[in-house]
């Protein structure tokens, strides 16, 4: 099976390469940045009342919002794994950091399905594509998918790697670097300087605004001196978010620089909710959970003379999706195993998706709970989640594979189910569960995800945990 994978991935790269030669048109350049643990309500356009970004902002008014971009996971290294793999957490299985078995495991109901550690080495990444399709790459920041299944970035598709600090988690004194926000630009804008005659892909993944947090002298002396809002208040917070937005400023100021601006899809997002010092209403919960506030993000797509200038985009978007759009945007041919969509149409605004859902799996534990979560323990216990349409039907295994399932579900609490567009509208975010009054829909939903898990072969917990002690 793996000598079969190999011949596949070498037999689709080829054909990418072969086919992009043939192209006579000029290829964009693409520049990815990705914040680490900021949220959907945390940027000026979202609606803040504290935190300042002056430079994403403007990006906003000059490319096109999207409302409802998903992270592809509630936390870092799953979502990551599955925006460079282009496939869904069940085809690499990546679930977690670290772990699926975190936090006390004599409240845990079930054995969780193990987590890997990184993606495989023939995993094949969309840094490995674009380079088969002629394209120059580089990673700036953080990689979180190595470990011992996984692969260095080197080994899975960038040609130039660099990294501000052996532990960004760490707090260190670099008053003029917090967070390696600006070493991580200058050697991006150096790259992309480097290689401005020819088509380039540049991550630029930052490690702001994780734990813990750093900013500028003088930018945390302005958010100390400011007025609190009523919802967003943590001064160094915003400083560090603040710091990370001039980043993104001068990025994007060297492009136009070296007039690359005009002919660069630039996508800035994040890869999971922010996290419980910022809180995220009317989205509930952060980081870590599969409410709505661990995964919607902001996002924001910038492509001069293809996305018209202060366009906005409400159709759900997931972090899957970003693989077939670089590809489709190179002019390379996008290959079937891909789960996500390009997003082409969206940008060019000439067109609607294909699918008719996105999803979620998460088959493990995560500890700490989160703002109005559904758990005192955990973050999340196991569950697969399903977006489609206004709809949000959220599958909790223990309760499905322990108590009584599909017969059982007026009674269990197997199934949450949500009318999205409604809750955000009443400030309601998933409060109102309709799951037992609108069981024609949740029934329409729960079917889809059950087909999905075949489809993916999704891994379910389905062994009682022998040390479930609850006291």
């Amino acid at each position: 099976m793996k000598k079969f994978r190999f011949i596949n991935t070498g037999l689709f790269l080829l054909l990418a390469t072969m086919f992009v030669m043939a192209q006579p048109r000029q290829r964009p350049n693409i520049v990815l940045v990705l914040a680490d643990d900021l949220g959907w309500k945390d940027v000026g356009w979202q609606g803040t009342d504290f935190y300042e970004t002056p430079n994403l902002d403007r990006l906003a008014k000059a490319g096109m919002v999207f409302t409802q971009a998903y992270a592809g996971a509630g936390n870092c290294a799953p979502s990551r794994a599955v925006l460079l793999s282009g496939q869904y957490g069940p085809r690499h299985g990546v679930y977690a950091v670290e772990s699926t078995k975190r936090g006390p495991v004599n409240l845990m109901r079930m054995e969780p399905i193990p987590n890997k550690s990184g993606l495989a080495p023939a995993q094949v990444t969309i840094a490995e594509a674009l380079k088969a399709a002629g394209y120059a790459t580089g990673i700036f920041g953080k990689w979180h998918l190595g470990g011992p299944e996984g692969a260095t970035p080197k080994a899975q598709g960038f040609d130039v790697v660099f990294d501000s600090r052996p532990n960004p988690n760490q707090r260190r004194d670099e008053p003029e670097d917090p967070k390696g926000v600006y070493s991580l630009t200058r050697a991006a804008t150096t790259f992309i300087e480097s290689n401005k005659d020819k088509p380039f892909f540049t991550y630029v993944a930052h490690h702001a605004i994780h734990v813990a947090l750093e900013a500028r002298p003088a930018s945390l002396a302005k958010f100390k001196a400011k007025q609190p809002g009523a919802q967003h208040k943590a001064a160094l917070y915003a400083a560090c978010l603040y710091d990370l937005d001039d980043g993104v400023g001068q990025l994007l100021a060297k492009l136009k620089e070296l007039g690359l601006d005009k002919n660069t899809l630039f996508i800035f997002t994040s890869d999971n909710g922010g996290t419980q010092q910022s809180s995220q209403e009317p989205l509930r919960g952060n980081k870590g959970a599969y409410y709505e506030g661990g995964i919607r993000e902001p996002f924001i797509a910038y492509w001069p003379g293809i996305i018209k200038a202060g366009a906005t985009n409400s159709t759900p978007i997931h972090n899957v999706d970003f693989y077939p759009t670089f590809l489709a945007a190179a002019g390379a041919s996008i290959p079937s195993t891909l789960d996500g969509e390009s997003l082409l149409p969206l940008f060019k605004g000439s067109g609607k998706l294909k699918r008719q859902a996105i999803y979620w799996h998460f088959p493990g534990y995560l500890d700490d709970p989160v703002m109005r979560g559904r758990d005192p323990v955990f973050r999340t216990r196991p569950v697969s989640v399903i977006r489609k349409g206004e709809w949000k039907l959220h599958l909790y295994h223990e309760e499905w594979l322990l108590d009584g399932g599909r017969e059982k579900l007026a009674t269990n609490n197997a199934v949450e189910l949500y009318h999205i567009a409604s809750d955000i509208q009443a400030d309601d975010g998933e409060r109102n569960n309709v799951a037992n009054t609108m069981t024609k829909k949740r029934d329409e939903l729960l079917n889809d995800l059950l087909k999905w898990f075949q489809t993916v072969n999704a891994p379910l917990p389905r062994e009682r945990n022998a040390a479930y002690a609850p006291k």
